[in-house]
């Protein structure tokens, strides 16, 4: 007989970034966190905008700093936020606190399992190595460090929750941006590839 770990596990995980218009930051951390993973990985990421237009192509200094920082803008397309999303999703991590309050609001009981990009690295950052890495399985893994994340939201201090919004603005805001969310996302991204030999 199955346990309820086993049901989780075969269901898989599922990673929604959230940003505005889904052109920019969210499909950074899209891509980025795909080639993470890497193919095959039972740990599906989408992304979506609070306020996108559906069907468009990420911008182009997005592209252009997504492919440096080894991600792969292909095929992308834009779509909206919606409650079915949100209710669907595992963890959901938005570029703003604004865009964590709207998809929160969409579905408040995900509220547990809703942060900002840069909260979800500031809280995991301090979860001890083996209580994740001793899950074999990568969506165990994921759903342990969501738990380890929102057991400290509220006790450690996250000074940037924010990821300014580059559109419109200059290939650096675009770059920073970019950088920003790599580093962010490398913090949980290590803790869910990493080898418990490693």
């Amino acid at each position: 007989m199955s346990s309820q770990a086993d049901v989780e596990a075969d269901r898989g995980f599922h990673v929604l970034f959230v940003c505005t218009g889904n052109i920019c930051r969210s499909p950074m951390a899209e891509r980025l966190a795909r080639a993470a993973l890497g193919a095959g990985s039972p740990i599906r990421v989408t992304s979506a905008g609070t306020r996108a237009a559906p069907g468009l192509r990420m911008s182009d200094r997005a592209r252009e700093v997504l492919v440096r920082l080894g991600g792969d803008p292909g095929g992308f397309a834009s779509r909206p936020l919606t409650a079915e999303l949100v209710v669907g999703a595992d963890l959901v991590l938005g570029a703003t606190a604004e865009h964590r309050a709207e998809a929160a609001a969409l579905c408040p009981s995900a509220v547990t399992r809703v942060f900002t990009i840069t909260e979800f690295a500031a809280l995991t950052r301090g979860v001890p190595v083996d209580a994740i890495i001793c899950h074999r399985d990568p969506v165990r893994r994921a759903r342990a460090l969501v738990a380890e994340a929102g057991a400290r939201r509220g006790l450690v201090r996250v000074d940037q929750p924010d990821i300014p919004d580059p559109y419109g603005r200059s290939r650096r805001a675009y770059r920073v941006a970019g950088r920003t969310i790599a580093d962010a996302l490398s913090v949980s991204l290590t803790l869910l590839t990493r080898s418990p030999a490693s």
